[in-house]
């Protein structure tokens, strides 16, 4: 049950005299001060254990009709007020969530050139767990909407930290994590074939957030933002002479970042710092500066694994397209006249074979990608119109599938790729959705790969951002859950949108079936970056790990162990999971493939066992409802013990581990597919594990109860 307790509001009113006010998160973990300075700017700093995070720094947002609304302000009223409640969530890592923290808001004036008073409320949020600040404006006596020229955040940092980024591209996030001092930072490192983003849009200092940094003193500080709606993503310009940051926006194709119509608050921007790296991964600010869930009916929201036609059509095997001719008229031809190419992967006889092994295995989803025409001539090309998401290839017979898939007990998921074309998306919406229903689809997979269309937007802009939301409350009004690859990345709010399920946002397991692939770091550092803003459908599972199995002449590799593959289900959280090699692979390695049926996506519990971003982590995870918990260990390119401490069960029980490690001579490079299976019958709460972790491999446990 949900607890709120408010505590009286404290209302104090100034009158145009500057003050250094202060307020503390609950437990005293964070102090922040803010105050106007003698120029009438804002000004904040964080401390976390009297240890100075942000240092003083400056605040303020620019207008098109008052560019200097960030300086000579007025302070003419402070709010302070607590706030705690526990909630549970639709589906997650915890069953229970606390959202406590303490609050200032402090109300500033200025008057325009024409003398009417404008009012712009700053609110800090301190809880224990991390401090979240963010700009509001109150409805206005003489205007009633504005244009947004620009965000003067700045993160005024104590030094040259050690930083986990990628660069500040609007249009993708879908790069190798650089690690380095902030010294070092160069926008364009990293690019490779993979990225859809261009490097004229990036500056040359700008990173994404979030972006995690570790200081010479060992402690470990995230900045990121929270509760993205009607407004551009936020990267960060880097200072790297005095190791300030800036807000930094994408515009929209006048040159201006947001237009914002009173009452209305930008995102949140949030600051985490910790003593240890699990503590980064304990917080859960990200997710409480987000509104309580809208949906009144969440009974149709379900956590689930899925398998698909999907990674046959990454290493080859098979193709989207049904034809082969660039020439094809998409939408105004008889299909049926022609001739295919042999290696289409979506065909009825082939989504059959995935059905009857999800049906086999207990998966509740089968995706299928390539369904629809128009994948002869979709990347790259800036076409309006390519996709209409309701006419399938004449070899997917879409009725005969429904009632194979019901018969079967196994539900279809749809997939909707845009090629970036989010206005076609939108105007064909109704009837995508209202094919999807009327063929039993309750789950979609969509798709932006390429630049925005409107012309002139981008991924993280305003225009698509609200284009994401508008896509997830249709889907909400549907009953359809949403699964988003290419959008901006997430900010928690699958907390008010739970069928939200999951997205991309990152460089995923895809990468490893056709580029140089993700080094074996990269999955250690994901969680503490990508994952603080909600689940990533990462797709793991690839068991076969050498992919010249597919074609003699195909170099590519999966920069993990069989048995890193098996831990990442626990690591990458998502309550939507893949499993996503070919069937026909999982039938050599069924022993193997049990951890998969078995690991839930769903949990009342989790715990950050170990943890260094860059070098490895271990999470335990208690499946929902159940007295089972399952553990991923995961490593680096550097061979090392997992020690795994069971304290976490509990006291006075009896348990039984099955093990799945690495085997002795494993190696991701060399050896990638050896593992061994061990069974140990009597754990408990005393038991400490030491497992032995190979280069680039893991270990993924399942425990439950003595005699289940």
């Amino acid at each position: 049950m949900t607890k709120q307790i408010f505590i009286l509001t404290l209302i104090l009113f100034i009158s145009g005299i500057c003050q250094n006010l202060t307020v503390h998160s609950p437990g005293k973990i964070y102090t922040v001060t803010f105050e106007l300075n003698s120029s009438g700017t804002p000004v904040y700093s964080v401390k976390y254990k009297d240890k100075p995070v942000v240092q003083l720094s400056t605040l303020g947002i620019i207008l098109k009709d008052l560019p200097d609304f960030a300086q000579g302000l007025t302070l003419v009223r402070i709010d302070t007020s607590s706030f705690d409640e526990i909630w549970e969530p639709v589906w997650g890592e915890q069953k229970q969530i606390r959202n406590q923290y303490d609050e200032l808001a402090a109300t500033l004036t200025k008057k325009d050139y024409l003398q009417n008073e404008r009012t712009i409320i700053i609110r800090f949020r301190a809880a224990d767990d991390g401090v979240g600040f963010r700009y509001e404006f109150p409805k206005q006596n003489h205007l009633s909407y504005f244009v947004v020229l620009n965000e003067l955040t700045k993160f005024q940092l104590t030094g040259n930290h050690k930083a986990f980024w990628i660069p500040g591209d609007f249009d993708s996030q879908e790069y190798k994590y650089n690690t380095g001092l902030l010294s070092g930072v160069h926008a364009f490192a990293g690019m490779d074939e993979g990225a859809i983003g261009t490097k004229s849009i990036i500056a040359d200092s700008a990173v994404q957030s979030p972006l995690l940094m570790k200081t010479s003193g060992g402690l470990y500080v995230s900045i990121f933002e929270a509760a993205l709606l009607n407004y551009p993503a936020m990267h960060l310009l880097v200072n790297r002479s005095n190791f300030e940051l800036t807000s930094y926006l994408p515009s929209n194709p006048l040159g201006s970042k947001s237009y914002m119509q009173t009452p209305c608050q930008t995102p949140w921007r949030t600051i985490i710092a910790a003593d240890n790296a699990p503590d980064i991964l304990n917080s859960k600010l990200v997710l409480n500066l987000n509104e309580p869930c809208k949906l009144k009916d969440v009974s149709w929201i379900k956590p689930q694994k899925y398998v698909g036609i999907w990674w046959e059509l990454h290493v080859g095997k098979s193709s989207w397209n049904y034809a082969d001719s660039s020439n094809i008229k998409l939408q105004d031809m008889d299909w049926h006249a022609v001739k295919p190419n042999g290696h289409h992967g979506a065909t009825t006889e082939r989504t059959k074979v995935y059905i009857d092994f999800a049906a086999q295995h207990g998966f509740a989803g089968v995706l299928v990608e390539g369904w629809n025409v128009g994948w002869e001539d979709w990347y790259g090309n800036m076409k309006e119109e390519v996709f209409d998401f309701v006419t399938p290839y004449p070899d997917f017979n879409v009725t005969e599938l429904q009632d194979y898939a019901v018969k079967k007990g196994v539900k279809l998921i749809m997939h909707h790729e845009t090629s970036a074309s989010a206005a076609n998306y939108e105007r064909r919406l109704t009837d995508a959705f209202a094919f999807m229903k009327k063929h039993n689809y309750d789950a979609v997979k969509t798709g932006y790969v390429g630049r925005i269309i409107p012309r002139g937007e981008s991924h993280d802009g305003q225009w698509m951002v609200d284009h994401y939301i508008r896509v997830i409350e249709k889907a909400a009004a549907n009953k359809i859950m949403v699964d988003a690859h290419e959008p901006v990345r997430p900010t928690g709010l699958h907390r008010t949108y739970p069928n939200f399920l999951a997205c991309e946002a990152a460089r995923g397991n895809e990468f490893n079936g056709w580029s140089d692939g993700n080094p074996p770091e990269h999955e250690t550092i994901l969680p503490f970056t990508r994952l603080l803003g909600g689940p990533m459908d990462y797709t793991p599972g690839i068991f076969q790990i050498d992919l010249s199995y597919y074609k003699k002449d195909k170099k590519e590799k999966i920069h993990t162990t069989l048995v890193k593959q098996l831990a990442l289900y626990v690591t990458m959280y998502s309550p939507l999971q893949m499993a996503a090699d070919l069937p026909e692979n999982y039938n050599r390695f069924l022993d193997a493939f049990q951890f998969i049926k078995n690991v839930a996506v769903d949990w009342d519990d989790t715990k950050i066992l170990e943890a260094e971003p860059g070098d490895y982590l271990t999470i335990a995870r208690k499946a929902k409802h159940t007295e089972k918990w399952f553990i991923g260990a995961i490593t680096d390119e550097n061979p090392r013990n997992a020690n795994i401490d069971l304290s976490f069960l509990t006291p006075g029980k009896k348990y039984t581990a099955f093990i799945y490690q690495d085997g002795k001579d494993a190696h991701y490079e060399t050896n990638p597919m050896s593992y061994t299976i061990t069974k140990d019958k009597n754990v408990d709460s005393k038991t400490l594990l030491t497992i032995q972790l190979a280069a680039g491999g893991g270990a993924a446990i399942e425990i439950v109860p003595l005699g289940e």
